[in-house]
């Protein structure tokens, strides 16, 4: 099982460049299901997730061709047949958005079998609020042995009918499952309290380009006009911005003066105000964020949001960065009810932190120390990984595939910056 090996102490230095996002291609990939074109889907990250799905794509039927060399971001998919229109478990028990195959399956083949979403740890995705809105569109779902399986009317052979559609709560995988789902449905559906998550808009533009009639993605009310079929396409992921606010923390705590490129600072926006308030120096151009620090760092607090508010994804790095902060911070999480597992691993390094129910207090300015640390998610092992670049000593990150799924070989970008952070059995690299 692979391990990080990181020494602490070097300020990052230079400029690191941000991946596609991982949350972006996911439902882009799932998209391909919509249609027996083929899709090309450009700025691709090399990540576990990424190989999850394609798995699941071609345990389908579904054909799918990776780039190599200069074109390896770049992938083809072709999903002319779906001769097995079933997620299977062995294949998502990994993998938390599994159900977005769901809506494109059922609008496509009339029939859907998924297993129940795997993943991180980190809470409950209930998955009801997709079952609701595609019963609401005349599904027909049941529930056994781990599995959903769905059905158009008249048992699969009609197709999905529009519907009103109001989420109970946001939902960032419901509105993104639903709306591919609505684009072959018969009329046009509604769906309100959406999520207006860039990840969303991302797959609206893919949607768009295949086709499909889509008015108010990026906002809390969206409109889809059913169309009887959509054609291939060629879109270009956007870029991570988890990573890039990752990267932007990493300079921070470190000291560093590090330019994150390939960004899009406008997905960013709450992250930066509070990098502002912690004292970090921002220069922010067009595609790129310099950050810039003396290591010098003031307190602050957060309160994860849906977006454009501060995202749950970015709490656990924010809270590596202020255990260097010189005063008390606050932290609370509003989305994931069991997101504070990192907690214990930070204060094993020597971190001052108290959980009460969904707050964190963070009381800054501790010397961290290097110890051997587990990783349990995907964001919780880049928290212990920004605490490792300060920490005296050498510090040991096992469990790293948990953040494989969602960084693209975070050791090598880290490490051409100035970071003293290794990888012992590269097994994932290696592939």
């Amino acid at each position: 099982m692979d391990k990080f090996v990181v020494r602490g102490g070097n300020p990052l230095l230079g400029t690191i460049k941000v991946s596609g996002a991982k949350n972006s291609a996911l439902p882009c990939m799932a998209a391909a299901i919509l249609t027996e074109d083929e899709l090309i889907l450009e700025n691709i990250p090399q990540v576990r997730d990424i190989e999850t799905e394609r798995k699941l794509l071609e345990s389908m039927g579904g054909e799918v061709q990776l780039g190599y060399g200069r074109a390896q971001h770049r992938t083809h998919i072709r999903c002319a047949v779906l001769s097995d229109p079933v997620a299977k478990y062995e294949i998502v028990k990994t993998m938390r958005a599994s159900s977005l195959v769901l809506g494109p399956l059922i609008a496509r083949t009339g029939m859907a079998r998924v297993a129940m979403p795997g993943g991180c740890a980190i809470g409950g995705r209930p998955i009801d609020l997709h079952l609701k809105a595609l019963e609401a569109m005349g599904a027909t779902i049941t529930q056994d042995h781990g599995y959903l399986e769905a059905r158009s009317p008249n048992n699969g052979a009609s197709p999905l009918k529009a519907a009103h559609i109001v989420f109970d709560k946001i939902t960032v995988t419901g509105t993104e499952d639903i709306l591919m789902a609505a684009v072959l449905a018969e009329g046009e559906t509604v769906l309100e309290n959406c999520a207006r998550e860039p990840e969303v808009t991302d797959l609206a533009a893919l949607l768009l380009a295949m086709g499909a009639k889509i008015e108010g993605a990026g906002t809390s009310t969206v409109r889809v006009q059913g169309v009887t079929r959509l054609h291939g396409a060629r879109h270009r992921i956007n870029p991570d911005r988890i990573e890039a606010g990752t990267f932007l923390l990493a300079g921070a705590i470190s000291g560093g003066d590090l330019i994150v490129d390939g960004c899009d600072p406008a997905h960013l926006g709450s992250l930066l105000s509070k990098l502002q308030e912690c004292g970090v120096r921002l220069d922010v151009g067009t595609d790129h964020i310099r950050v810039r620090s003396d290591g010098q760092l003031k307190p602050a607090d957060i309160s994860t949001e849906e977006y454009p508010g501060f995202p749950t994804d970015m709490q656990a790095q924010f809270m590596a960065l202020v255990t260097q902060a010189d005063g008390t911070s606050v932290v609370t999480e509003n989305i994931f009810e069991n997101r504070f597992m990192h907690v214990q691993e930070l204060n094993r390094m020597g971190a001052n932190i108290t959980v009460q129910g969904r707050t964190a207090t963070i009381r800054g300015g501790a010397k961290l120390q290097s110890a051997a640390v587990m990783c349990s998610d995907l964001r919780a092992s880049a928290s212990l990984v920004l605490a490792a670049l300060v920490a005296e000593g050498e510090t040991i990150l096992d469990r790293v595939y948990h953040i494989d799924r969602g960084y693209e070989r975070i050791e090598e970008k880290l490490r051409g910056v100035g970071a003293q952070i290794r990888r012992m059995g590269d097994v994932f690299g290696k592939r």
